[in-house]
C-alpha cells in the first residue's frame, strides 16, 4: 500500500438526492415524475396489461414543471422510476432590475437575488403591474433538481 493521501475535489454533486426512487406502478395522476431527465407532473396514467412476457408497463404523460413541454416514457410497472424531489417556498418580492432578475426577501431577512422573472406572460404582467402599483407581493418559486423558477403570485395588500 501506498503511504501517500488520496485527495478527492468535489466538483459537483452527483444528483443523487434530487430525486427518489418509486415503483413505477405506485406513482398516479398530479404525482411527479422525472422523464427524460426532466422533472414533471403526470397528467396521465395508463396501465397495460402483462404481457407475454409477464411485465405491466405503465404509460406516463407528463407536463415539464419548468417550461410546459409535454413528456412521455413507457415503464414496467414493477421497476424503479425517479421522482423528483419539488419544493415550494413563499418569498416576498422587493425589487425587479432592468435585466430581468427578482430581489427577493427570505424568511431569515435575507435577499435572493439569482432568479429571472418568469417567462410566462400573464404571470410575468401580473407581476410588473402589481409591483408597478406598489402593492406588497408574494411570489411562490418551484424548485426540483437543482432549477427554481416562480410560479405564483399572491396579492397580500397595499403597502
Amino acid at each position: 500500500m501506498s503511504d501517500e493521501e488520496h485527495h478527492f475535489e468535489s466538483k459537483g454533486d452527483a444528483g443523487a438526492s434530487k430525486t427518489y426512487p418509486q415503483q413505477a406502478g405506485t406513482i398516479r395522476k398530479n404525482g411527479y415524475i422525472v422523464i427524460k431527465s426532466r422533472p414533471c407532473k403526470v397528467v396521465e396514467v395508463s396501465t397495460s396489461k402483462t404481457g407475454k412476457h409477464g411485465h405491466a408497463k405503465c404509460h406516463f404523460v407528463g407536463i415539464d414543471i419548468f417550461n410546459g413541454k409535454k413528456l412521455e416514457d413507457i415503464v414496467p410497472s414493477s421497476h424503479n422510476c425517479d421522482v423528483p424531489h419539488v419544493n415550494r417556498t413563499d418569498y416576498q418580492l422587493i425589487d425587479i432590475s432592468e435585466d430581468g432578475f427578482v430581489s427577493l426577501l427570505t424568511e431569515n431577512g435575507n435577499t435572493k437575488d439569482d432568479l429571472r422573472l418568469p417567462t410566462d406572460d400573464n404571470l410575468l404582467t401580473q407581476i410588473k403591474d402589481g409591483f408597478a402599483e406598489g402593492k406588497d407581493l408574494v411570489v411562490s418559486v418551484m424548485s426540483a433538481m437543482g432549477e427554481e423558477q416562480i410560479c405564483a403570485l399572491k396579492d397580500i395588500g397595499p403597502k
